[in-house]
């Protein structure tokens, strides 16, 4: 194939597929806490990150994972801990960390509206080999978190006091999810770009949900949709010129718009499959089986032989 003739669209490939598997796997106990937008928060942060590698000529992934990193436990830190104005710390570190990143890439010798776009929107022409060499060490640590502690997390998103009752370290789980979501986020902000990292994050899985209705289900749905979704929307960029960020994003809505058409037939096959079992299981008002005739006398017991 034409398109694999070049290493440049092989490192692109590779780093397609390893974000569409890390964004859905990080991004369902996200749903699950109900913080579908913290990869968009994590995102703004960033941009400091690439402003500061630009500035100081080191990568700008390795710097954007660690300013994200801090962001990211800061933002776990004031939802924790934060009252009613926790929202307000919240937007000011969103919106300061994008005017941070914009102002250091622009004030830095190698920085410019194109580099800070390739990071904004993603660019896969950008992907070097040592982009690549980060994206598989960074991936690699995410599903090593998400896949090993999937019991846990998933305890600690569903119901934090429960998972507290039962012994485990909820600050700690809270602050790993918040860090492999920062971790999530740079490694795919070559790809699809840090403005719409979120949404890789949320829709597969979102899409997944329409049709499943176990943890586990949804969870290998939404990795199989993330990964279909980068692969396709990469082949597409590069066929027909349009940019893979927003290409895939615009897939994996259509895939949930797909699928949430089939899932109402298949909820109401569902609701009358349950119906039935309930009316077959439900005693008659004589308190006999529902395929008991009414007329047929119960049977007697020692008990009522002894009575009479």
């Amino acid at each position: 194939m034409e398109i694999l003739e070049t290493a440049l669209m092989q490192r692109a490939l590779i780093a397609a597929v390893l974000v569409g598997v890390i964004a859905p796997a990080v991004g369902i106990y996200l749903v699950q806490r109900r913080q579908a937008l913290m990869g968009d928060g994590i995102g703004h942060v960033a941009m400091t990150g690439v402003g500061l590698g630009f500035l100081l000529s080191t990568s700008p992934v390795w710097m954007a994972t660690l300013v994200a990193i801090v962001g990211s436990i800061a933002m776990e830190l004031i939802r924790a801990y934060g009252r009613t104005r926790g929202d307000i710390a919240l937007a000011m570190l969103f919106y300061g960390g994008m005017a941070g990143g914009v102002l250091l890439i622009n004030l830095s010798p190698t920085g410019s509206n194109a580099n800070l776009s390739s990071y904004l929107f993603g660019s896969l022409a950008t992907v070097s080999e040592a982009d690549l060499d980060a994206i598989w060490v960074l991936a690699a640590l995410v599903v090593l978190v998400t896949v090993g502690l999937r019991r846990q997390l998933f305890a600690v998103s569903q119901d934090e006091e429960f998972a507290r009752v039962t012994g485990l370290p909820v600050r700690a789980l809270n602050l790993l999810v918040a860090v492999t979501a920062a971790v999530t986020v740079t490694v795919a902000m070559r790809v699809v770009g840090l403005l719409l990292v979120s949404a890789l994050m949320v829709v597969p899985v979102a899409a997944a949900q329409q049709i499943t209705r176990s943890f586990a289900v949804t969870f290998v749905l939404a990795v199989a949709i993330g990964t279909a979704v980068t692969l396709a929307g990469t082949v597409t960029s590069y066929y027909q010129d349009v940019p893979p960020g927003a290409t895939i994003v615009l897939l994996a809505i259509g895939v949930f718009l797909v699928l949430t058409v089939l899932a109402t037939p298949l909820a109401r096959r569902r609701a009358r499959a349950l119906r039935s079992v309930e009316s077959e299981c439900v005693p008659d008002p004589a308190g006999l089986p529902a395929d008991v005739p009414a007329d047929v006398p119960a049977m007697r017991g020692p008990s009522d032989e002894a009575t009479a």
